[in-house]
């Protein structure tokens, strides 16, 4: 799936996606591993969001153009900082290390900023000469056990900023925006592709679809963030969760689409793919 141009932005998507009821839930996340449910309406993520971006312009100095390394799977809190990436104008590389570890700590070389899971901090602190925040992905964005010298913890850092971010100024719809499997995608991009998934899937606003698959390629980054934000619809992103929970899953949280695993026969749920 290779993204195509457009003028609407990456970072006019959440503002988009919110308008018709900000209050309606747009992410719900599942862990299986943890027993984790995190659910964030529109609003919710978009206070994430400013929080974020308040983040890593103030606190991080982080300017538009600068290289931001994601070190992170598919998480609720990944999709704060890929959108909080695009509102400073930052380039954000992601990349899953549960997919390929050592490309997500080679991805962390030359970055002015790496925000990467935990368990990669040894390794990222040493290699990086960028300023580098940990996450422990843990319920309720818990904090992490132990943090190494030379890291700062998201979960610590993030409250103390703002629920509301205002850009320096206008950026560029045509700089580089997001890197996700190697090829470096615009902002105007990133809009333009999520609206096309989201049209050839046929989703709108009543939709809610679930997603099993990860973001280290442009279908599990559109089918389980992009397009349902370009749609205005939600999302339920699932995270090692097995076919027979899918079931009982789609039936509580009102699912009507799923990408990364076939939708139980006679369900009326339709699957989307490439």
């Amino acid at each position: 799936m290779t993204p195509g141009g457009g003028s609407e932005q990456f970072a006019d998507l959440l503002r988009a996606g919110s308008a018709p009821d900000p209050a309606r839930p747009f992410l719900t996340y599942y862990d299986d591993a943890t027993g984790e449910r995190a659910e964030l309406s529109w609003t919710t993520t978009a206070n994430w969001v400013a929080k974020t971006a308040n983040l890593l312009r103030d606190g991080l100095a982080v300017q538009p153009g600068d290289r931001v390394a994601l070190l992170l799977p598919a998480h609720w809190q990944t999709a704060a900082l890929l959108l909080a990436s695009a509102a400073v104008g930052a380039v954000a590389t992601l990349r899953d290390p549960d997919t390929d570890r050592a490309a997500a700590l080679s991805a962390a070389t030359g970055a002015e900023v790496v925000l990467a899971r935990a368990d990669l901090l040894p390794a990222v602190v040493t290699d990086c000469s960028g300023e580098v925040v940990g996450l422990a992905l843990a319920p309720m964005g818990g904090r992490i056990a132990e943090l190494p010298a030379g890291a700062l913890d998201y979960a610590v850092e993030v409250p103390a900023y703002g629920d509301a971010f205002s850009a320096a100024g206008p950026t560029e719809a045509t700089a580089a925006a997001l890197d996700v499997d190697g090829t470096l995608v615009s902002s105007a991009k990133v809009a333009r592709t999520a609206r096309a998934a989201a049209d050839r899937w046929s989703l709108g606003p009543t939709d809610r679809v679930l997603s099993t698959l990860g973001w280290n390629n442009w279908l599990g980054l559109h089918a389980g963030l992009l397009a349902p934000l370009a749609a205005g619809a939600g999302t339920v992103l699932c995270r090692g969760s097995s076919p027979d929970r899918l079931a009982s899953r789609i039936q509580a949280e009102r699912v009507s689409a799923v990408a990364g695993m076939a939708p139980p026969p006679g369900s009326g749920v339709r699957r989307l793919d490439g």
